[in-house]
């Protein structure tokens, strides 16, 4: 499929800025030995501190991760199967939970892994690999989402344009761009902060390669570096949620138009998911990253093992929350699950 060729493209692309990244690094690791360092591998801290806790995150992390996979992979299903899914919106809905699974995927497997067997380490190309694909994937989220949002806003405030509009190739191209424009971000803002020089401190302190936690241990100037993620929050975080927002603020005006209450009640019901969705995916990201930082202060340590489990618990539950929230607010999604299902018992 499209998305997938999207995918493999920027995954190459990113092994082979690895490469030479690494390269470079090792050029210039020979001219200046004195205040930077080669860096083959980094280590994540995650909670290496707080043995106990370890073994319950990783019983959770586990359950909530396979909860992911299998709830995700039946929508995905759900939406190639079922012929009454072959709409705009749940094109979208399986690019979520596509990007779902990728997103976990790509954190969760190391991260237990770290917590059960203390290997705590990992290599410079594979950090650059894992952020590239977070970044990647909150982008193409955030794009996906404000995508989701116009064509709720298209199917209740112009029905009748909506098969126009909304065509198969509009869809479809909508949703290649997002990917296309998240894959990009992400190569930019990775490539940016592995080309950075590093110290000798090597610890990461974070679950994953978060490229904020990264960026605290170059030894050069992150001025450009945190311009261009200014300039990237503004492009995939604020204009999509203006574009949510202005699309919910007409087609509320629409709703309380109706003179129809069952009109009304549905046009709520198709979007109240997606708006759900919305807040949770939005608030999460505010509350991690708007709120103020402890600096130097006595309880700094456990502020910022709150601060790590948050990040990990907000990769891990609103993953895991999308699925239910399709499922349980949506007829349609509901009904396909289970001709899917009654289709499989009678096979």
């Amino acid at each position: 499929s499209t998305v997938q060729v999207i995918c493999n493209f920027l995954s190459l692309a990113v092994k082979i800025f690895c490469i030479s990244s690494s390269w470079d690094s090792l050029k210039a690791g020979k001219m200046d030995k004195t205040n930077q360092t080669f860096l083959l591998e980094f280590l994540l801290l995650g909670l290496s501190g707080y043995p106990k806790i370890e073994i319950v995150y990783f019983a959770l992390i586990l359950v909530m991760y396979l909860v992911i996979l299998i709830g995700n992979g039946v929508l995905i299903i759900a939406s190639i199967f079922d012929f009454r899914l072959h709409t705009p919106m749940y094109f979208f809905l399986g690019n979520l939970s596509f990007l779902d699974i990728c997103y976990t995927s790509s954190s969760v497997p190391s991260t237990l892994v770290s917590l059960i067997s203390k290997k705590r380490n990992i290599s410079f190309c594979g950090c650059a690999v894992q952020m590239f694909l977070g970044f990647a994937m909150g982008s193409t989220e955030c794009l996906l989402l404000g995508v989701m949002a116009f064509d709720r806003y298209v199917a209740i405030c112009n029905p009748l344009r909506y098969p126009i509009i909304m065509s198969k190739v509009v869809y479809v191209l909508m949703a290649s761009v997002s990917w296309f424009s998240g894959g990009v971000n992400s190569i930019v803002q990775t490539a940016l902060a592995m080309q950075l020089p590093f110290c000798e401190n090597n610890i990461i302190n974070h679950f994953t390669c978060e490229i904020l936690a990264v960026l605290k241990l170059a030894c050069a100037d992150i001025s450009l570096n945190i311009i261009t993620m200014m300039i990237s929050n503004i492009a995939f975080l604020v204009l999509p949620l203006l574009v949510i927002f202005f699309s919910y603020m007409f087609i509320l005006y629409t709703i309380l138009r109706m003179s129809s209450a069952t009109g009304r009640r549905k046009a709520f019901s198709t979007c109240s998911a997606h708006l759900t969705v919305v807040i949770i995916f939005y608030g999460t990201i505010f509350f991690m990253y708007a709120k103020p930082k402890s600096q130097e202060l006595p309880g700094e340590s456990k502020l910022q093992t709150i601060d790590k489990l948050i990040s990990l618990f907000y990769g891990v539950v609103t993953p895991m929350l999308n699925p239910i929230i399709y499922s349980l607010r949506n007829k349609d999604v509901k009904a396909a699950v289970k001709y899917l299902l009654n289709r499989k018992l009678i096979q």
